[in-house]
């Protein structure tokens, strides 16, 4: 059975997330647990946390199905040792954040490298290879720090691909795996796919052949095991162009048959999948499309 929903606001308080969900007909929902564009913020009152739950019960939504992101500020393969602390300090104060909320995944981009190489540099692909290494093993020992810090608690770190944009990395199913080998502890490890980063990323969706050969390199190497979520978005721009500009369902150059092929697909199935496209007002036709795309296959 899918699980289909969207990234809803929690602008009031996190508790009015699982109701903004239950308006548009979601049965699974991505939000923020604090503001996504400041460091530091309140901890989450006792108030809040029992009417996040009561009005998630209210929602008919699980807590498996939730899939909250964490602050766009966080680098955790930060090069800077002081940036790289602070971002690690807020990550396991995510982590916290979600356990109070009775939660078990938190989705997170990787990290950036931030190494300048200009392009005319002869040994430009050598260095921007060791910059991605380096920073791939530093987002590795983040996350193993994270998990032992929060040793007690049972939320699962769940990576997303990227898009490739600027210094992001996670853009190559390498990279995933690369993480997951590295993080001692498996069982908190996990990986959302974002249909729009996969395609930028130069992974293609479109016909039947593209996403099973996509989907047998993720599983070659990654694994399905691993598969915790995923993103449901559309794509402005070309394939690999590695530009993250997602775009509503059907209207930009992935197309309709992809999301029929995931909707399909029981390897999906009993996880959230999220709409972060970008146009909310139609959230509720999209989810009601996607769930029409089961019924026409």
């Amino acid at each position: 059975m899918k699980f289909v929903g969207a990234h809803v606001s929690a602008s009031g308080g996190v508790d009015n997330a699982p109701l903004n969900a239950m308006k548009i007909g979601a049965k699974a929902f991505a939000l923020f647990t604090k503001n996504q564009r400041q460091w530091v913020a309140k901890p989450l009152e006792e108030r809040m946390i029992q009417s996040f739950k009561a009005n998630l019960k209210t929602s008919g939504i699980q807590p498996q199905h939730v899939l909250p992101h964490d602050s766009y500020l966080i680098n955790l393969g930060n090069p800077d040792p002081i940036k790289l602390e602070k971002s690690r300090e807020a990550f396991i104060d995510e982590i916290k954040r979600c356990d109070q909320l009775g939660l078990k995944l938190l989705n997170f981009h990787p990290g950036s490298h931030l190494v300048k190489v200009g392009k005319r540099d002869p040994q430009y692909h050598e260095k921007i290879m060791e910059a991605e290494l380096n920073c791939l093993d530093l987002i590795a020992e983040s996350m193993n720090l994270a998990i032992e810090a929060t040793k007690d608690l049972d939320v699962k770190l769940v990576i997303e691909n990227t898009a490739g944009q600027g210094t992001n990395l996670g853009y190559k199913f390498e990279h995933l795996a690369h993480l997951i080998q590295k993080v001692d502890n498996k069982k908190r490890v996990g990986v959302c796919l974002d249909t729009c980063h996969t395609f930028a990323g130069g992974y293609d969706l479109r016909t039947r052949k593209a996403y099973d050969e996509t989907m047998e390199a993720f599983d070659r190497i990654v694994g399905f095991e691993y598969l915790s979520g995923m993103h449901l978005n559309d794509a402005k721009p070309k394939l690999g162009s590695r530009v993250d500009r997602h775009h509503s369902l059907g209207q930009g150059e992935i197309g309709w048959d992809a999301f029929a092929f995931i909707m399909n697909d029981p390897r999906m199935d009993d996880m959230p999948l999220i709409l972060e496209t970008i146009d909310e007002s139609i959230w509720a036709e999209e989810i009601h499309a996607l769930y029409h795309l089961i019924e026409s296959h």
